[in-house]
């Protein structure tokens, strides 16, 4: 998108839409084509707003004003960089240049055939508009370009253009996890490379094709894990009952030098209510709550002293119901080996809810486990036929470390906003946007 205000593509306070994204709210022809002549700014209430409105439509929309007559053909006044002729491509390697021989350019919208739009920059005399985003390879772009000349009447002109393939053959896939379905509202997304991604600016690209929405919307970011992983997780939990469509816009683009955007299957994920599972290692008691209502407490007993059960929030990973479990798998030093039922797990290193038969004695008075969190046979059918993947488990209070945010399961939801946000090529270090439903107002749909 294009602005007449800098030369830094920002339109009345908003950014331009970034590549790949459409764009949102006010249409650009509104925001970028100024009425120069008829300039109204009461803003005194509502009411008086209204009849300025009114007045200026009276004065402006008729007697010659340049605005309300019919745009003329720009096709002499404007230039593009792009080869025009049938067969022949533009290099994708290269920007999308506009320029104004005549007059000057208020607006440029370029968008492929699969509705990805490019970003771009417009000189502030409105003389010439360059791409700031890469272009895809192999694409059918259109591009349509609004003029004003010297008396201030609009101009169009649209213009229609191929890329060629890409020379190299070196594609980035992208994985996303997990499969659709149905989860809890802790549920991380998660998104894994084919080709390690390290340069910051590479990063940025990769990034910004990656897409989470969510009905009903909520403010969420990437996270870059390591070079081949990334996550994504809303500031809060997932709404209950939320729908969230994944998918990428990278096939196609460049991301460097030799590497180019690949496949992505897409995935939509749901959620369902929201069921958080706190556990007070100190209290030996476990509180559950669906929606925020306590819908039962356990009685329970975590780590003991050396096994402590690490404290933090933590995902449900599984429903793994009959396990047999030994001190080999954690290294215990005392030996057990024991086959136990009603089991969830939290981590990959094997810390599970589950039902422990064996220390009824001391659920809800001691810990005594080596770090899982044990309840009554009864309960813990209770809990499993509760949980889901995705859901969140709890532990305060305990003498054991925090979760890690990541390597061990998923941890993410115990690095505060600020640092997850930090943790992003795109909003890293960039001040915290409004929330969506305060944009929504700030971008009405129409004018």
């Amino acid at each position: 998108m294009s602005t007449t205000e800098s030369s830094r593509g920002v339109i009345a306070g908003v950014e331009s839409p970034s590549v790949l994204d459409p764009p949102g709210g006010l249409r650009a022809l509104s925001l970028s084509t100024p009425a120069r002549p008829c300039r109204h700014r009461t803003i005194v209430s509502s009411t008086l707003l209204v009849v300025s409105l009114g007045a200026g439509v009276t004065a402006c929309g008729s007697g010659g004003h340049p605005l309300s007559a019919k745009p003329y053909d720009a096709a002499d006044q404007i230039s593009f960089s792009a080869p025009t002729g049938d067969g022949e491509k533009a290099d994708p390697d290269k920007p999308l240049e506009v320029t104004a021989a005549d007059g000057r350019i208020t607006d440029v919208t370029a968008v492929d055939a699969t509705g990805r739009y490019v970003a771009g920059e417009l000189s502030a005399d409105g003389a010439r508009w360059h791409s700031t985003s890469p272009l895809a390879a192999n694409a059918r772009y259109t591009v349509r370009v609004s003029t004003e000349n010297k008396d201030g009447a609009p101009g169009r002109e649209t213009l229609a253009f191929d890329t060629g393939r890409p020379l190299t053959k070196k594609r980035l896939n992208v994985t996303f996890g997990p499969e659709a379905g149905e989860y809890g509202v802790g549920q991380p997304v998660t998104a894994t490379l084919s080709v390690p991604v390290e340069d910051k600016a590479a990063r940025a690209v990769v990034e910004r094709a990656l897409k989470v929405d969510s009905t009903p919307a909520v403010e969420g970011a990437w996270h870059w894990v390591d070079d081949k992983e990334l996550h994504y997780r809303p500031k809060e939990y997932w709404p209950a009952n939320a729908t969230l469509q994944v998918h990428s816009n990278l096939e196609g683009i460049k991301i460097g030098d030799r590497l180019r955007g690949g496949k992505a299957k897409p995935v939509e994920l749901t959620t369902g209510d929201k069921i958080v599972a706190v556990t007070d290692a100190a209290a030996h008691q476990m509180t559950v709550y669906r929606n925020d209502k306590v819908i039962r407490q356990i009685p329970v007993t975590t780590g003991m002293p050396g096994y402590e059960t690490r404290n933090g929030v933590k995902v449900v990973l599984a429903k793994e119901g009959t396990v047999r479990m030994t001190s080999a798998s954690i290294g215990a030093a005392d030996f057990y080996d024991l086959i136990v039922h009603n089991s969830v797990r939290v981590t990959h290193s094997g810390e599970y809810l589950h039902a422990a038969p064996w220390s009824t004695g001391s659920q809800g008075y001691a810990n005594v486990s080596h770090g899982c969190t044990g309840m009554s046979t009864g309960n813990a059918q209770w809990f499993y036929d509760t949980i889901n993947e995705g859901d969140i488990v709890q532990v305060v209070n305990s003498a054991g470390d925090t979760m890690a945010p990541f390597g061990n399961g998923f941890g993410d939801w115990n690095l505060d906003w600020k640092k997850w946000r930090e943790g992003s090529a795109l909003v890293g270090g960039t001040k915290e946007a409004p929330r969506p439903e305060v944009q929504a107002r700030l971008r009405p749909e129409s004018v």
